[in-house]
């Protein structure tokens, strides 16, 4: 009876083991993580008014990017951004976007970007397939972005410092950006060019 409880507890000291070592395999499976150095990072965009691209910027974001060319596999984007710091330098103009003729951020104070696979499409080229939602509105995108390169920092210990930028094109009223007469595309234009500077950092543990 004492050789089966022993032989009992044994296999079930192997199976909790095992299942623990799997845990840290699927752990140790994802990309490193990359904090965003947002002093060096911008989220930018042009929107034409009548004829004139009009440019401006969202200038609080943040998010967990995990990313290793080699680890595709295990690399992700999830970045949020707040809707009601965008500027265009001009403060009437950014107070109307903030309301529900546009963003509405009272009720929507963020858009989101959150990837379900990353792919290689050339040399240090990317696409990041996931779902973009904008005020209520979610929309399953593909982003293309470039790794532009990874290096350590010269001006800090254990870190290393990369760089992203992608560049995408959507149209507003897909995700019902302009309601009434700002629905139409006359005076503010339908497309909107974006562009993603992001430096970002990973600390060895």
């Amino acid at each position: 009876m004492k050789i089966v409880q022993f032989t009992t507890l044994f296999l079930l000291s192997f199976v909790l083991i095992a299942a623990g070592n799997l845990n840290n395999n699927t752990e140790t499976n994802e990309a490193p993580v990359w904090s965003i150095d947002k002093a060096h990072s911008a989220v930018q965009f042009k929107v034409r008014h009548f004829f004139t691209p009009v440019p401006g910027s969202f200038d609080e974001f943040d998010g967990v990017i995990r990313f290793d060319p080699n680890n595709l596999e295990g690399s992700s984007i999830d970045v949020n951004i707040a809707v009601g710091s965008v500027n265009t330098n001009n403060t009437d103009r950014d107070e109307h976007l903030r309301s529900d003729d546009f963003f509405d951020t009272a009720g929507y104070p963020e858009m989101h970007f959150k990837s379900s696979s990353v792919r290689q499409t050339g040399e240090n080229s990317y696409v990041a397939e996931g779902s973009l939602t904008i005020r209520d509105v979610t929309k399953e995108i593909e982003l293309p972005f470039e790794f532009l390169g990874a290096m350590d920092h010269p001006r800090r210990e254990n870190t290393t410092v990369a760089g992203f930028r992608a560049e995408y094109k959507l149209m507003r009223t897909d995700f019902g950006v302009g309601s009434g007469s700002w629905a139409m595309t006359a005076v503010v234009g339908d497309e909107i060019d974006i562009e993603i500077l992001m430096e970002v950092l990973n600390v060895a543990s």
